[in-house]
Parts: C-alpha cells; structure tokens; sequence
C-alpha cells in the first residue's frame, strides 16, 4: 500500500466518522480558563481533542496559538513544541472542540475539513 492510498484510506475514514458525528451532533465545548488553583501560570497548557470533523484540535488554553491535525500524536507534539524549552500540561476534554484561533498547525487540514463536510452533504442528498 503506498503513502497516498494509506493517506486516502484515512481520510474516508475521518469523513465516516464526521457523518456519524453529524448525526449524533452536540454543541462544542466552551474552552474555559483553567482554575489557577489547579495549574500554576509558569506551566502552559493546551486542551487536545477533537473536532466536529473528527480531526485533532491543540490549542493553548489562554488562546495564544491552536491548530489543527489529523493525527493525536501530532497535536501533542505542536503543544510540546510551543512550550519549549519545557514540557505543557494537556487536558484531554471529552466534549467535541472547535478551533477558535488560527490554525499554525497542518495547513491542509483546513481544506481537508472543507471538503469532508462537503462530501458528508453529497453522501447524505444522495438518494439510495
């Protein structure tokens, strides 16, 4: 299997999940600020999770920097990248989030999302 079918195979799975997202549909989360009681300032945290489009979301979570991926791995990597020379801590939400900044992750991933969300409206006027 080459690199480009494997990348393929990824993104119509990343759009089935999408669908099935869209059906199941919750408002996203608010990112709110983290209580300081729990977190010093000193350490710089970033909320990692996924988006309605079924791609990972890091963002930091005073709203400096965010970005998007089709990978965890990658959206753990930009945070760990972005709070070099030290290590961040990661809150994993559990709820659907959005990207609310702008995106200095990959930059295909805006045009990945834009046309999953329109394949999803194809697939679903289509009659069977």
């Amino acid at each position: 299997m080459t690199l480009q079918m494997c990348e393929e195979a990824a993104m119509a799975a990343i759009a089935l999940q999408a669908d099935r997202r869209q059906t199941q549909s919750r408002p996203a989360a608010a990112l709110k600020p983290l209580d300081p009681e729990i977190l010093s300032a000193a350490i710089p945290a970033f909320f990692i999770g996924r988006n309605s489009a079924g791609f990972w979301v890091a963002r930091e979570a005073t709203g400096r920097i965010g970005g998007l991926f089709l990978f965890r791995s990658s959206a753990v990597d930009f945070a760990n990248r972005q709070s070099a020379p030290a290590r961040c801590a990661l809150v994993f939400p559990t709820e659907t989030i959005e990207l609310d900044v702008e995106n200095r992750g990959n930059p295909l991933m805006v045009l990945a999302e834009r046309a999953m969300r329109l394949l999803a409206r194809m697939t679903t006027r289509r009659p069977t």
